[in-house]
C-alpha cells in the first residue's frame, strides 16, 4: 500500500452519506484544513441543481450557518464556484465534490477520483463480515471502487444473511478514541467502526472508574442515555413497516418521550474489555431535541469493611484527576450547573462530567450464606454464622455530551486523521 504523504500529494477524503454525520463531517473537514478535497457521494440527485445541495450545506437548523460556524458571526458566505457538470464546490477553500449516481459501495468508484479513505456515515453497511458483492451492498464493496480504508460511523451488527454469532472479520475492529484507539493495526485493519455517541460518552465515564477501582470492586453497573432525537424517528405518527417490533419509534418525536434500545452495552465491551467482568444494563430514552444528551451512569460498588467509604468526593476527585491528565481533552470536569444547551458544540468532549450532581450511597447488604449457590453444605455446617452484612455503596454520575457536532463528529475527525497518518 502506499504511504500517504501530506507534502507529497493533495490527500482526498471520501464520505459516503450526506445525513447528519455525513454533513457535519463535511463541516468539520473544511475547518480542519487537512485535506485538500472532499469528495461526497450522495448517490442519486438532490433537488433541481447543484444550488440546492450548497443551500443544504451552507446552513443547519442545530448549528446554524457554515460560515459562522467557521469563521464567527460577523463571516461571510463560504460556498463557491457551483459547477454543475463536475458536481464541484469549492468551500472555504476545500474542494468539494458531490457524486450522484450509485448507492452501491461497489460501484462509486473511489478510485476515478483518488480517493483512499472511506468514511461510510449511512448507517447502511454495518456488517464487515458480508463480501463486496453483495446484493444489498457492503461496506467491503468501497474496496472494490478503489477504497483502502473504510471507517464506518456506527457500531458494526453482524447479519444480512450471516450466522449473527459468527466472529468479528480479522481485518475488522472497533474503536473510541482516547480508549482504545490504538487497537487499531494500521497493517491488519481496513473496516474501522467509530462506535457511537453513546458509547463515545460511556466509555470515557467508566474507564476512569475502572483505572481507579478495578473490576472487582465494581458489583454492577447500569445506565440510561436521555438522547436527543435522531433521523431514524418520525416527526409525525405513521404506519410501522413491515417486521418492525419497536412501535414507539413511528410515534412522533416532537410530542413524546419515548423509551427504546441501545447497543452501547455490547459495543462496550469490545472497546472495554473489562466490562466483561461487570454485570450491565442500559437502556435509552429518547427527548424533543435536536442534539445535546445525558447519560446517568449507575455503579454498585462494594465497600471496606473498615475504613471510609466511598464518597462523592472521592468519584469527582478520579473525574477530576482523570480530566486533567487528558491529553486530547476527551474527558471535561465541570461543577457548574448545566443544561443540554450548554453542550452543543463543545469540541473534542467525548463527555462532560457534571460533579454538582454526583451522588452516593452506602448501605448494608444482608446475604444469607445458606441460599448463596455453589456453597456445599459441609462448609455452611460449620459456620458459626450464615447471616453476613457487605457494605454497598451505589453512586449516580451524569455525563453530558453532545451526540452529534461536538462529541462524536469532532472525535471521528481525529479518528481520520490517525488513520491517514498511518496509511
Amino acid at each position: 500500500m502506499e504511504k500517504i504523504k501530506k507534502n507529497d500529494r493533495k490527500l482526498k477524503l471520501g464520505i459516503n452519506g450526506f445525513g447528519r454525520i455525513g454533513k457535519l463531517s463535511l463541516w468539520h473537514n473544511v475547518g480542519r484544513k487537512y485535506f485538500d478535497e472532499i469528495v461526497i457521494n450522495l448517490g442519486r440527485e438532490i433537488g433541481s441543481s447543484i444550488d440546492d445541495i450548497a443551500h443544504y450545506t451552507e446552513r443547519d437548523s442545530t448549528y446554524g450557518s457554515l460560515h459562522g460556524f467557521l469563521h464567527g458571526h460577523k463571516a461571510e458566505p463560504v460556498i463557491s464556484d457551483l459547477d454543475e457538470k463536475s458536481g464541484s464546490m469549492t468551500i472555504d477553500g476545500v474542494k468539494v465534490r458531490f457524486l450522484r449516481s450509485s448507492r452501491n459501495p461497489a460501484n462509486i468508484g473511489w478510485r476515478d477520483y483518488g480517493v483512499k479513505l472511506v468514511v461510510d456515515t449511512t448507517g447502511q453497511f454495518l456488517d464487515p463480515t458480508l463480501p463486496p458483492d453483495h446484493p444489498g451492498g457492503s461496506a467491503r464493496g468501497h474496496f472494490e471502487a478503489g477504497a483502502e480504508k473504510v471507517i464506518v460511523s456506527a457500531p458494526f451488527k453482524i447479519k444480512g444473511g450471516t450466522d449473527s454469532s459468527e466472529a468479528m472479520p480479522d481485518d475488522s475492529v472497533t474503536t473510541v478514541m482516547g480508549i482504545n484507539g490504538n487497537d487499531y493495526d494500521p497493517r491488519r485493519h481496513v473496516i474501522i467502526s467509530n462506535a457511537s455517541c453513546t458509547t463515545t460518552c460511556l466509555a470515557h465515564m467508566m474507564k476512569p472508574l475502572i483505572n481507579y477501582f478495578g473490576t472487582q470492586k465494581i458489583l454492577s453497573a447500569s445506565m440510561a442515555t436521555v438522547h436527543a432525537a435522531t433521523g431514524s424517528q418520525e416527526v409525525l405518527d405513521r404506519l410501522p413497516g413491515e417486521g418492525k417490533k419497536d412501535l414507539r419509534k413511528n410515534r412522533s418525536i416532537m410530542n413524546n418521550i419515548i423509551l427504546t434500545t441501545t447497543g452501547a452495552a455490547r459495543t462496550l465491551s469490545l472497546v472495554i474489555p473489562e466490562m466483561e467482568q461487570i454485570g450491565f444494563i442500559a437502556e435509552s430514552v429518547r427527548i424533543p431535541t435536536s442534539t445535546g444528551s445525558l447519560i446517568i451512569l449507575v455503579l454498585n460498588f462494594q465497600d471496606e469493611l473498615s475504613g471510609g467509604s466511598i464518597r462523592r468526593e472521592l468519584i469527582n476527585n478520579v473525574y477530576r484527576q482523570a480530566a486533567s491528565d487528558d491529553p486530547d481533552g476527551y474527558l471535561l470536569y465541570t461543577e457548574k450547573q448545566n443544561v443540554s444547551s450548554d453542550i452543543i458544540g463543545l469540541p473534542r468532549a467525548a463527555v462532560i462530567i457534571e460533579g454538582h450532581e454526583t451522588h452516593t450511597r452506602t448501605a448494608d447488604v444482608t446475604i444469607d450464606l445458606k441460599k448463596a449457590p455453589g456453597l456445599e453444605k459441609n462448609i455452611i455446617s460449620s459456620l458459626k454464622q450464615t447471616i453476613i452484612k457487605i457494605p454497598v455503596t451505589q453512586s449516580v454520575m451524569y455525563g453530558w455530551y453532545d451526540n452529534e457536532m461536538g462529541s462524536y463528529v469532532n472525535i471521528l475527525g481525529d479518528r481520520i486523521v490517525s488513520i491517514v497518518e498511518n496509511m
